[in-house]
């Protein structure tokens, strides 16, 4: 069984490690984020999943184990009061890929979030290109757009969520 389970305060170590793995895999995409003089990646935003509102952490399970995280954002509401969701990263370990965790998950979370969906891929990820698209667009039926923004490198796929 798939499902999502919110990452208590307690459990942010945990989410940590994973953090590191995920930063680990995304290394050959981005050439700039190297290990610090302890080895480690770091995710200089953890510690802000429980210290700002409207960011949301979830660990990702399948059959009560571990298989990898979101972290949903809310970025601002827009002219109609709907609000804007990103995607701020999302990893799922290699071993669960191929069983449609991701997509499984990702559909979870577009229906726990009711609003504007943003999904964002830095350009050199191509594999995450390829299973945004094929995520969303089996979500969405097709109905969404896919954008560039001027602050940005990359494709952006956005879509509704609030009439579903």
């Amino acid at each position: 069984m798939i499902s999502i389970q919110k990452v208590e305060y307690e459990q942010k170590s945990i989410l940590r490690n994973l953090l590191e793995l995920y930063k680990y895999d995304f290394s050959e995409f981005d050439p700039n984020d190297d290990i610090n003089s302890n080895g480690l990646y770091e995710y200089r935003y953890l510690d802000h999943y429980w210290t700002e509102e409207k960011r949301y952490p979830f660990f990702i399970m399948v059959d009560d184990k571990l298989a990898g995280f979101a972290l949903v954002r809310s970025l601002r509401e827009n002219e109609i009061n709907h609000t804007i969701y990103s995607m701020a990263e999302f990893f799922v370990l290699k071993k669960y890929r191929k069983l449609r965790v991701g997509q499984t998950v990702a559909h979870k979370l577009f229906d726990k979030f009711s609003g504007i969906w943003k999904v964002a891929q830095i350009e050199a990820n191509t594999p995450a290109q390829e299973f945004w698209r094929k995520t969303i667009e089996k979500y969405t039926n097709g109905n969404y757009k896919e954008i560039r923004e001027d602050n940005w490198e990359g494709p952006i796929q956005t879509f509704s969520t609030a009439n579903q």
